[in-house]
């Protein structure tokens, strides 16, 4: 895992712990593949990751920066009342946060202590199935997986009401995955690895779907009940382990096609 220590700005490393620059530089990754991936939307979205320690800080990317310009040192840090904390960030000063993205992160944030990474995204694919009456359909292994874990959560508007949290929270309950409808794709996870594995199993599942029903609705193949509740017995309760054997070659990928991230 890449931690910064070769060129990373002594003037900010200096002054935050050392969980929180590894924090940092993960979440900095994060921004870089959903980059690398394509799944980013101009500015307009938002990966998020609490700060370790006693306070209750998270981080999320400065609003007018591209995801492949996001590095460990640009990254805001806030508490959950939206207030940003001095001197934690080298982003430019016009820079703040997206207000929509502090109401979701921080719902989430405050109510789940597993959500260490929260990620959420408006792609093409995610959106279109968001927006699907049926949601995501038990069309294949991909969908298999993410179904029993997948919340859904009605469009109220952007997100700009602080009182949406309440419901954001109660739709998401104990899942890792949610269809925000309308709107986009979350998942949060207790590692940078297992909230990417999560968004990434989503956005296939998306994708895949809006190719399997390109042709119609008709003569479309569900997986058997059985089968489904096999997947579900065998990827009920995944595993940290499991979810981080990508991750080390992702980062490898991100050195080939979008370095500097650790700084």
């Amino acid at each position: 895992m890449a931690d910064g220590s070769q060129s990373a700005p002594l003037s900010l490393k200096s002054h935050v712990s050392p969980e929180e620059w590894a924090t940092r530089v993960e979440l900095a990754a994060l921004y870089r593949l959903v980059a690398l991936f394509g799944w980013d939307d101009l500015i307009y979205t938002h990966i998020s990751a609490r700060v370790p320690g006693p306070e209750a800080h998270f981080l999320i990317n400065p609003y007018g920066l591209f995801f492949d310009e996001i590095t460990a040192s640009s990254l805001i840090k806030v508490d959950l009342d939206g207030n940003i904390i001095p001197g934690a960030s080298q982003s430019q000063p016009e820079y703040g946060i997206n207000y929509a993205g502090y109401v979701i992160h921080s719902a989430i944030h405050g109510a789940r202590g597993d959500a260490h990474f929260v990620i959420h995204l408006h792609s093409p694919d995610g959106i279109a199935v968001a927006s699907h009456k049926e949601g995501l359909l038990p069309l294949n292994q991909h969908s298999l997986i993410v179904i029993p874990r997948l919340a859904y959560h009605d469009y109220e508007g952007i997100a700009l009401n602080l009182d949406e949290r309440e419901r954001l929270i109660a739709d998401l309950g104990e899942k890792s995955l949610m269809l925000l409808r309308n709107h986009g794709t979350l998942a949060l996870g207790p590692t940078a690895a297992a909230a990417f594995q999560g968004i990434y199993l989503l956005e296939k599942s998306a994708t895949i779907q809006v190719k399997t029903l390109s042709a119609g609705r008709n003569g479309i193949l569900l997986a058997p009940d059985e089968a489904r509740e096999e997947v579900r017995r065998q990827t009920g309760n995944p595993s940290p382990e499991q979810a981080a054997l990508p991750w080390p070659g992702l980062l490898r990928k991100l050195a080939r096609h979008s370095p500097g991230y650790e700084v």
